[in-house]
Parts: structure tokens; sequence; C-alpha cells
């Protein structure tokens, strides 16, 4: 086996994507990053990490960073995990955390801790969600579903804000994201007498789209407004001709995961956040 390091997104892509593509939802994040990344625009830093693990040729698994947010791994075999770290050691010597399955996930993390020192633990679990029919709720949710417009983005900002302190998902800076996804008309707000609920979909696979940042202030929950909002935004992507939507849960809400599963969300796989403590 060896470690194929891509020199951008579009050769990455022609070596990876049939690969991926047969497990759309497991992959669905970094077959989202790499189209993202086809466009000059990104909004990613330097240096970016896309590598293939190959056996004889053949595609056993993948490698990702863009920065600043975590490493990932998709599935492989777990005695591919340490070329793949000797590898990623050449571009970087600290990432704040890694994300993929845990058996993989935490090898790497392992070998990433014996490398360069410090510890590490692992995170939150999530779950990967795949929908192809939407089942709606029985009783809706007052009001209705519009695209953010730019008068809304200082609300989307501090519903972005919020969803990042709750969930703990994502790095960088939560404004920066919530600026760029409403310009690219991705966030989906309900709306009844004022905005209720919010959530966004971006990550375009070539059959799917994701959906997340599914976010309602504390006062408003309960009612309803995010489930009605996941559940027409779904359809609006299928409508669109989308074959599947996906989405990530946290294990540890178990009000969220039934939620999606009400509206036709079935489970795919489980990943697991492997987070770093740095040695200073």
């Amino acid at each position: 086996m060896e470690v194929h390091r891509c020199r951008d997104a579009a050769e990455f892509l022609e070596r990876a994507e049939l690969w991926l593509i047969q497990r759309e939802a497991e992959n669905n994040l970094i077959l989202g990053i790499a189209r993202q990344l086809c466009d000059p625009n990104h909004p990613y830093q330097d240096p970016i990490y896309l590598a293939t693990v190959e056996d004889n040729g053949r595609v056993v698994g993948c490698g990702y960073r863009t920065p600043p947010y975590k490493f990932g791994i998709t599935d492989m075999p777990t005695s591919a995990v340490p070329l793949l770290v000797e590898d990623a050691a050449d571009v970087y010597s600290t990432i704040p955390a890694i994300l993929g399955p845990e058996v993989q996930a935490t090898k790497f993390a392992e070998l990433w801790s014996l490398r360069f020192g410090g510890s590490w633990s692992v995170g939150t679990r999530q779950r990967i969600y795949q929908l192809e029919r939407v089942i709606f709720p029985e009783t809706r949710a007052p009001g209705s579903m519009r695209v953010a417009a730019d008068a809304d983005r200082d609300l989307v900002a501090k519903f972005v804000r919020g969803f990042s302190s709750e969930t703990h998902q994502f790095g960088g800076e939560p404004d920066a994201r919530a600026q760029r996804l409403v310009t690219a008309g991705a966030i989906y707000l309900w709306e009844d007498g004022e905005v209720r609920s919010m959530a966004s979909s971006s990550g375009e696979t070539s059959n799917g789209v994701r959906i997340g940042y599914v976010y309602t202030p504390s006062a408003l929950r309960g009612r309803g407004y995010a489930t009605t909002l996941v559940a027409t935004l779904s359809q609006r992507m299928l409508d669109e001709g989308r074959t599947f939507c996906f989405l990530y849960t946290e294990l540890a809400n178990p009000s969220s995961n039934a939620i999606y599963k009400r509206v036709g969300y079935e489970p795919v796989c489980d990943v697991v956040d492997v987070e770093f403590a740095s040695t200073s």
C-alpha cells in the first residue's frame, strides 16, 4: 500500500470519486469539500491536503484537510493508517482534531500523539443519515420557508454562532461562514411572524446534498419549527433533482435523532471526532 498525495481537487476526484461514491452518504463530506475546492474562490487556507491510500493502484481509503478545520479520514484498512499519518506529518505538525470511523480515527490519533506529543480523547460521536423520501409531520408548524437575504446576515451570523457553540462542530470564524452561506443562497429560514429556525443546504455530491446548521433558539424549541423546516427543505432539494439528502447528528442528542427519523432520514454509519490536546 502507498499514499498518493494529490496536487489539487481535480486530481483527487479523478482518482477517488468512483470509490467514494460507492458509499455516497458515508463519504458525503469529502465529496462535497472536493467539489468546493474545484472553485478557485473556495474559502479554505493552504496547505490543503487531499490524499488517496492505494493498494496496487486500487483506492482503499482517503485522507483530507482544509485548514483551519480538522483532519478527516474515510474508512480504510487499519494497516493503512500509519502510512497516512507519516504522509500527513510531512504537511502538518499540529491538527486540532480528526473526524472519521472510530477504529481508524483513534488509531490515527494514537500514532500522531506518539510522533508529536500531546494527548487525545474521543469527543463528539455523530451519526450520518440519508433521506430518499420525505415523511411530513402530521402537524406542521405554522409559517413558511424562505431563502435568507442580505438583510438577514446579522441574524444568520447569530444563529451560526449559537449552533457552533452548542455543537462544537466547526472551527474557523462563524460570522465569516454565515456570510458565505448567505451569499451562496444556502441558508433557509422558517418564518412565523418572525424568523424561528434555520437550516442550510451545502456540500453537494453527484447525487445528493447535505442539510446542516439546523438551529432554533432555545426559547422557540419544542414547537415543531426545525422539524417542519428540515422536511420542507429536504423536499425542495429532492424536487430540484437530488436523489438523496444527507445530514449529521450528535448521538448524545436523542431528540434531534428522533426528529430526523420521523421525517424520513435513515441511519447510515457512525463517526467520531477525536480531539488533540496541546503539549504547551
